[in-house]
């Protein structure tokens, strides 16, 4: 009877353990389904059902539980897109790419103009980059077909380490609202607030390619997509954002300490030059721009120039302008208004300038005086993709490190960089039209100026940052 006692109670202990067990299984399975439950898959990792060709004939197919895209001479960009459209989302996706000076991106609530390419479709809208090349611009977003760079990853230089070649490597994109936010295996590469495009397909591109990459090959596998119940991952504070929004600030821009410089609806915050009153002639303020009106071309011959009123040192100041032809302005910093002069206020110049159109594209040295130019010392790059046409919004932005680092960036691109006070500075200077005014462009803080060249120019989104601490 002791024997059989104990059995039973063994055999009772191993039941509750058995039950123990499979209860934490059970448990295991339903947590990793609950984490799990809200993603989609755009992919089976068998057949390309659910996906169209769109543009060029560029071959894609599956291979090992991937789909695959060839480079072909002679072939435009090609897309598989979606056959269905999304709105908010978050798409996450495992990619490759062959070569070191290839091409791919992702297309996100982009559009088809159907009746393109003889009915073969032609995808434009927002593309998130693939780069393998030195450039290193995964994860910046391009505008396919239509506006262009938007936000290059010279806005964010860390994350150019992002990307490995010749490798899979993760991207994350969170489509929510008016923001794309993306990161590439884990680094938060860019943040765009747009006024485009709300809703649309996803696309995986093929590139147009030179004859001797012909053959290269676009891996993308594990495509999985959220629509609701989303969990945002945190952004840092210290990643550019680029905000397309009229004269607005994002919660997000708020948070890491940018103001407004142009509220929109009035001069507040801007004064002349000559003295505490807003031009009475020369400059309105209107449909949420400053515009300065064209007169005779000459510099501050109409209203003058308009400066801040308050003063900077340290700063990351973005704006937007447009010119008409043969347009010149800019804008200046660390003005003083100390120094006697006929004109124009003195000051560092970001230079505006329709380089086409006006002479003074071709004065100066080696075309220092040109559009983004630190006009008269400095040159800036000549990147075409840079420029956008007469009588579209240009985006610029001037940072100004404590450590007097001063970078140059138009569109998002990079134009040029400096140190002031530097030694080579001075050099510049020395043999500038600035040779007479001593420490040029080297006092501690100044006003930011918007100049009266005497031609029609616009002006909005202006908003800055200060970086003293």
């Amino acid at each position: 009877m002791k024997n059989i006692k104990l059995k039973k109670v063994k055999s009772i202990f191993l039941g509750i353990i058995a039950i123990s067990v499979t209860m934490v299984s059970c448990n295991q399975t339903n947590e990793s389904s609950d984490k799990n439950e809200d993603w989609i898959p755009l992919f089976d990792g068998e057949t390309l059902d659910g996906w169209k060709v769109v543009g060029g004939e560029a071959n894609y197919e599956v291979e090992d539980g991937a789909i695959v895209g060839t480079m072909t001479k002679g072939v435009p960009n090609s897309f598989l897109t979606t056959e269905e459209t999304y709105s908010d989302f978050i798409l996450e996706l495992d990619f490759k790419l062959e070569g070191e000076s290839t091409n791919s991106g992702i297309q996100v609530r982009s559009q088809i103009d159907e009746e393109a390419n003889e009915g073969r479709g032609r995808v434009f809208g927002k593309q998130i980059e693939i780069d393998p090349t030195s450039r290193a611009w995964t994860g910046g977003v391009y505008d396919e077909a239509r506006r262009g760079w938007i936000y290059p990853l010279d806005l964010n230089e860390e994350a150019k380490n992002a990307f490995k070649a010749n490798e899979y490597n993760h991207v994350r994109i969170e489509a929510i609202g008016n923001e794309v936010r993306t990161w590439i295996n884990d680094i938060p590469t860019s943040y765009v607030i747009d006024t485009l495009d709300d809703e649309g397909i996803i696309g995986l591109q093929v590139h147009s390619i030179p004859d001797e990459l012909d053959g290269k090959k676009a891996y993308f596998k594990n495509i999985q997509i959220q629509t609701e119940n989303f969990e945002p991952k945190t952004f840092p504070e210290d990643v550019y954002i680029v905000n397309l929004l009229e004269n607005r600030l994002s919660d997000a821009e708020k948070e890491a300490g940018y103001t407004l410089l142009f509220n929109g609806n009035d001069a507040e915050g801007w004064r002349s030059a000559d003295g505490d009153f807003f031009p009475d002639k020369g400059w309105t303020v209107g449909d949420g721009t400053i515009k300065v009106h064209s007169s005779d071309g000459g510099e501050s011959t109409n209203g003058g120039d308009i400066v801040t009123d308050g003063q900077y040192s340290a700063f990351d100041l973005s704006f937007e302008f447009k010119m008409t032809p043969g347009a010149n302005s800019g804008v200046k910093y660390f003005v003083t208004l100390e120094e006697d002069t006929h004109g124009s206020a003195i000051g560092l110049e970001y230079q505006i300038l329709d380089d086409k159109l006006h002479p003074d594209a071709k004065m100066g040295k080696e075309g220092n005086r040109t559009l983004a130019s630190l006009y008269d010392l400095i040159t800036s790059n000549d990147d075409a993709r840079a420029r956008r046409d007469i009588g579209e919004w240009n985006r610029g932005r001037l940072v100004v490190e404590p450590d007097n680092k001063v970078t140059h960036y138009l569109n998002g691109i990079k134009m040029l960089e400096y140190v002031r006070g530097s030694q080579e500075y001075k050099d510049l200077v020395a043999g500038s039209k600035y040779k007479d005014w001593d420490n040029f462009g080297q006092a501690e803080e100044g006003h930011i100026l918007l100049q009266d060249h005497g031609d029609e120019v616009y002006f909005r989104n202006i908003k800055i940052k200060d970086l003293k601490n």
